[in-house]
């Protein structure tokens, strides 16, 4: 399991997103050496987990519980295949492209390790991506929301627990993996396409970012 890139942001206008501005990082591209990653601050006014990178709309990404975003190398293939076009790292708008993770099958609380034990970034899986109209018309595919929620392989947030630097063709090693079945995929489709699940999130425990708990204990109570 390795990290294929490291993606920041190069920043650019958009009419498809509610940032101030209009500035949007979702055009990430690949890096060559090290990138520092440390917790950016709590979410709403925090940005990226990784020195460089940028973030256009606070208000709905970034901060502590979204710090890195990682997807996995396998699930761009599988697009390219549907979509017949070429897709490079970080077009997904991922800090981590990575080979051999099995990403939307990460438990939510999963720690992993990157770079050699012990002297990487240790990062938690905290959550997953909701796609949003930024993300649209960056691909510019017709349908495209709908189509990559259907898929239901969402790619995985992550917070830092512990900071470092990380660079391409680092290992990535699970550290720990918590023993529930609240994995990326099934957070998704819990607060997506099947709330039904949603009392069954709560599973995840402490590790599970607060505002999916909250919507889950609105569930359980009504």
């Amino acid at each position: 399991m390795q990290l294929l890139s490291v993606n920041l942001a190069k920043p650019h206008r958009s009419e498809h997103t509610d940032a101030e501005g209009q500035w949007t990082g979702i055009d990430k591209q690949p890096v060559e050496g090290a990138v520092t990653v440390a917790a950016p601050g709590p979410r709403g006014t925090g940005g990226s987990g990784l020195a460089g990178d940028t973030i256009g709309d606070l208000r709905h990404h970034g901060g502590e519980e979204q710090a890195v975003y990682a997807f996995a190398r396998e699930e761009l293939d599988f697009w390219e295949g549907e979509l017949g076009r070429k897709l490079p790292n970080g077009v997904f708008g991922e800090n981590l492209t990575t080979r051999g993770v099995d990403v939307d099958d990460a438990r939510i609380g999963e720690r992993w390790q990157l770079g050699a034990l012990g002297t990487g970034p240790l990062l938690e899986v905290s959550s997953m991506r909701i796609p949003c109209r930024t993300f649209a018309g960056w691909l510019g595919e017709q349908g495209w929301i709908k189509r990559f929620m259907n898929r239901r392989m969402p790619g995985a947030y992550l917070r830092v627990v512990e900071p470092g630097e990380v660079r391409a063709g680092d290992p990535v090693t699970v550290v720990h993996r918590p023993d529930h079945e609240v994995s990326v995929s099934f957070l998704f489709r819990a607060l997506t396409q099947e709330p039904g699940l949603l009392p069954r999130i709560l599973a995840a425990g402490e590790a599970l970012d607060p505002l999916a708990r909250e919507k889950a204990l609105r569930r359980t109570k009504g």
